[in-house]
């Protein structure tokens, strides 16, 4: 997120090099995990791969990518006067193993990211401050950036020696693994540059095997129409037949591919208390999801990434994983959503009910609701009841 300029006094600048070591200890005493610094046109190798994922329609219906893809080949297209480019990363390692949840079906899984108060105005609070003394001992113009603005952070953050793009084009650090939150400060002083990291990846491809959806065409390619993460969060719209056994009891992203990765060894867990999980996020029942409304959503999520997906996706999501949880029990919460006035969610009602509910009772249910069904999709999954099994 663009931060207006900072106007400084009139004093003299510090030395470059006095500077970079200024920022580095205002850094560590904000409790930022890793800084490094590169310029503006470090990251032109990254502008071919971005127009490639894009040329494919790997973004999915991720519009606002092709939308801002001029803007994302420089930084100094988003502002002229940048000279450095000072990234920041903040680790948010968990304590447990993410994937022990897989084995616990009666719970809805949150990704890991999201389970504590939502990282950008954590971050952001913390770039901030750190932007603002730049400004005033360089006496220099800054802006800061976390995440929302088309500036590519992972190439960027590379190029300044935080860690390498892995297989799964995820961030890697060899001392924070594959858990680090991104952000940017753009400044017009130039400052000595951190040397890139390079690739330590070698011959694994644990991220890559891992992958429930196949979501990687090629080493350090990701196509995002197959990808959990995107479908359970970014996707506006019906989760795809072919996916949603994969999805098992996931509900808010995927962090397989980020969990298996061994450099994750090295990784301590976070020391960022808001990042903590949330009794609230904390892969909460699933039986609590199929129950929730609006009014109940957005309190439970309120002041996490959660809240911005929106009460409909998470309980289509909820239904999913309800229909690959084998348990019966689910039935009656899941047959009240087939009045919901959300079509996501009573298509995905009927989806579950298929794979949990007798079939007399689903032909039951759909003599009752089918006819009266106004929405093609969902008309089309009492259809597919008929003819596929599931």
């Amino acid at each position: 997120m663009m931060a207006s300029d900072m106007t400084v006094p009139d004093m003299t600048a510090p030395d470059p090099h006095k500077l970079r070591a200024l920022i580095l200890d205002h850094a560590a005493r904000l409790g930022l995990d890793a800084v490094g610094i590169t310029k503006p046109s470090a990251i032109a190798n990254a502008v071919p791969r971005l127009m490639h994922f894009l040329h494919e329609g790997r973004h999915g219906d991720m519009h606002w990518m092709a939308d801002t893809a001029e803007r994302r080949a420089t930084p100094t297209t988003l502002w002229p006067q940048a000279r450095s480019v000072i990234m920041i990363g903040q680790s948010y390692a968990p304590l447990e193993d993410p994937l022990q949840a897989l084995q616990k079906p009666s719970d809805a899984i949150v990704s890991v990211y999201a389970k504590g108060k939502d990282y950008h105005d954590v971050l952001k609070a913390k770039i901030r401050s750190l932007a603002g003394e730049i400004a005033r001992i360089g006496q220099c113009d800054v802006k800061i950036f976390v995440d929302t603005a088309p500036l590519m952070e992972k190439p960027l953050a590379a190029a300044a020696g935080l860690g390498w793009q892995g297989k799964h084009t995820n961030l890697v650090s060899r001392a924070h693994g594959s858990w680090l939150f991104l952000g940017a400060i753009l400044t017009t002083i130039e400052l000595p540059c951190d040397p890139p990291e390079i690739n330590h990846c070698g011959s694994c491809q644990r991220c890559l095997d891992a992958c429930p959806t196949q979501a990687f065409p090629a080493p350090y390619q990701l196509d995002a129409r197959r990808c959990l993460a995107y479908l359970s969060i970014e996707h506006k719209g019906h989760i795809p037949r072919a996916f949603r056994a994969a999805m098992a009891n996931r509900v808010f992203g995927c962090d397989d591919c980020l969990a298996v990765c061994p450099w994750n060894k090295f990784a301590e867990a976070s020391r960022e208390a808001k990042y903590a999980a949330r009794a609230e996020t904390d892969n909460p029942p699933l039986a609590e999801l199929l129950a929730i409304d609006d009014a109940a959503f957005r309190k439970r999520f309120a002041g996490t990434p959660v809240k911005r997906t929106g009460r409909d996706r998470i309980v289509r999501n909820a239904l999913i994983a309800a229909g690959n949880s084998r348990d019966a029990s689910h039935v009656p919460a899941i047959i009240s959503l087939l009045r919901d006035g959300s079509p996501l969610v009573r298509a995905m009602a009927v989806w579950a009910l298929a794979r949990l509910a007798p079939a007399s009772t689903l032909r039951a249910l759909k003599a009752r609701y089918f006819a009266a069904e106004a929405d093609e999709d969902v008309r089309a999954e009492w259809k597919f009841t008929e003819t596929q099994p599931l």
